[in-house]
């Protein structure tokens, strides 16, 4: 299917948010998620569905001072 992940348009074959982060090289990383503008929760992410055309948003905590 195809989505846009970060403003950038990709192919993935995940059906829902957690696999398809898990394709995307995100697997196991602490960071924040949105589909479509709508903030997803970490536990969420598993049953999440997503869509043909969806716009993933995906953020990482960034440290320093």
């Amino acid at each position: 299917m195809r989505i846009t992940l970060n403003g950038e348009p990709r192919e993935i074959v995940a059906e829902t948010l957690g696999p398809a982060l898990d394709e995307l090289g995100y697997g196991g990383a602490r960071v924040a998620t949105a589909v479509n503008e709508t903030f997803v929760p970490a536990p969420a992410r598993a049953g999440h569905a997503l869509r043909d055309g969806d716009r993933i948003e995906v953020l990482a905590p960034r440290q320093g001072g």
